[in-house]
């Protein structure tokens, strides 16, 4: 049985030059994201260890196992495809997915006992019952503060970005009435072909529309 590409990647044959450096430093915070929720893990079995409750390793597992994917697929991906095809579609959904991603990113940074994220909360209690368990949680929660500030300003620069090339709900809406957003530069099917050749994989062929949007800002 072949075995498919679920997602094809590739920065500097996709994105416009002028964009590759801010897609490449998203690609980076999302797997400080999924670096932080394995880190996360660790942190709860010190937590564990040191006398928490077991529900709290669970459950980071679990956020591990869903977060991780789910946040590649429902919010990187509709960036990638956004710079790619310059589709104002994938830029409203990311916008509404990330701004959700931010909020879950601040509850576990604020670490709530019992939910399985070693946040500030969580961390600063658990310093009377077992300080050497605390300063592995302590780790963590660094790590998902920081994480949370720079998901914060990655919203804010694209936004800006956005707004400032002309893009607009409006320009969204038209994209989804006339099926614009699921044709051939959007959509991921096409990427198929590049295991169905017997000569080797080739690229995916996109209409050379470049995003308008102004490089007016630098990173952070």
């Amino acid at each position: 049985m072949r075995i498919k590409l679920c997602f094809y990647q590739n920065i500097e044959e996709e994105i416009p030059e002028l964009y590759q450096q801010l897609v490449k430093r998203i690609y980076t915070l999302w797997m400080m994201y999924s670096g932080t929720l394995c880190l996360n893990v660790i942190s709860c079995v010190a937590w564990w260890a040191g006398g928490g409750g077991a529900a709290n390793f669970g459950f980071s597992l679990l956020w591990l196992v869903l977060f991780s994917p789910c946040s590649y697929t429902c919010w990187f991906r509709p960036l990638y495809k956004a710079f790619r095809a310059d589709s104002s579609f994938n830029f409203m959904a990311f916008f509404f997915i990330f701004f959700l991603q931010c909020l879950l990113a601040f509850i576990q940074t604020i670490g709530i006992p019992g939910w399985g994220t070693s946040g500030w909360i969580a961390t600063v209690t658990f310093f009377s019952y077992n300080v050497g368990s605390a300063i592995v949680m302590l780790i963590t929660t660094l790590l998902f503060t920081v994480v949370t500030a720079l998901m914060a300003l990655t919203l804010i620069k694209v936004h800006r970005m956005y707004r400032g090339g002309g893009g607009s709900m409006k320009r969204a809406q038209e994209e989804w009435s006339t099926g614009m957003w699921k044709s051939a530069p959007v959509r991921e099917a096409g990427f198929n072909a590049v295991t169905q050749t017997a000569q080797g994989p080739s690229l995916p062929q996109y209409p050379a529309a470049v995003p308008s949007y102004p490089d007016n800002s630098h990173w952070g």
